[in-house]
């Protein structure tokens, strides 16, 4: 028999015959990557913009590395097995479905916040923005 149950801090439990099960997204979030504790030092206590993100939160079935619900913001890192072909297909299966739910996805190379954290944050604060004006199909390559 299965129940699940809700805290007031929205953790959820599941609970099996007596036997407590903690939710993934908890897992996760004990058990971070080195580049995840190193972008979390800067984030947590809203230390970019005094934005709120939320470590290991989870949009529909995918759990993401950081999300700022305010803005619609979700930072993902990667290591380099997202580069091989198979993770390619099912990292552009999940964004599609977290841009559909209206998030921007930001991905990280973990070597990218190991060498220049720095970049990684400013791209947060001020992403790249497309041209106003793009040049006609064939022009400018």
């Amino acid at each position: 028999m299965k129940h699940q149950t809700s805290s007031p801090t929205s953790e959820r439990i599941e609970v099996r015959l007596g036997i407590m099960q903690t939710h993934p997204t908890k897992i996760l979030r004990q058990n971070q990557t080195p580049w995840e504790a190193k972008v979390w030092s800067v984030l947590r206590n809203r230390g970019i913009q005094h934005l709120k993100f939320r470590r290991q939160f989870q949009i529909g079935k995918y759990i993401v590395d950081f999300c700022c619900l305010e803005k619609k913001l979700v930072l993902e890192l990667d290591g380099g097995h997202h580069g091989e072909p198979q993770n390619v297909t099912k990292d552009l299966e999940r964004r599609r479905f977290i841009e559909s739910k209206g998030y921007r996805v930001f991905r990280f190379w973990n070597t990218d916040v190991d060498s220049n954290l720095e970049s990684v944050i400013q791209h947060i604060i001020q992403p790249p923005q497309p041209h106003p004006n793009p040049l006609p199909n064939g022009r400018g390559d």
